[in-house]
């Protein structure tokens, strides 16, 4: 029951080219966003596409997977955790950013 106290699962399609990162310690870090859509009828009966984005990061093996086999557009299901941190930009402001962190990737192969 322990595993499932953060514990996110997302089916969607990459928004972008992932960036991949290679850190001085030779480690490589993966960023990209996906897309989840869900559909439903409002109350007048019309279809609705409510799109949600969601920022992912993935690490060491999973990074050089992503950056060898994925695209903008691709169809992907990601499991991981959500993570919060903070940081400062450039003009002082706080900024806050919430991310999934991937540890695990299945290859859906699909584009749209």
């Amino acid at each position: 029951m322990n595993a499932l106290k953060n514990k996110v699962q997302l089916i969607g399609n990459l928004g972008n080219m992932p960036e991949i990162i290679t850190l001085d310690s030779g480690k490589k870090l993966a960023k990209f966003s996906i897309a989840t859509n869900e559909t439903y009828k409002n109350s007048k009966g019309e279809k609705v596409t409510d799109t949600q984005w969601h920022n992912i990061v993935a690490w060491n093996k999973t990074a050089e997977i992503i950056e060898n086999y994925l695209d903008k557009g691709s169809e992907v299901m990601i499991e991981g955790k959500l993570t919060s941190r903070s940081y400062e930009d450039k003009e002082g402001n706080k900024r806050y950013v919430t991310e999934v962190v991937c540890n695990e990737l299945l290859m859906l192969g699909n584009k749209q």
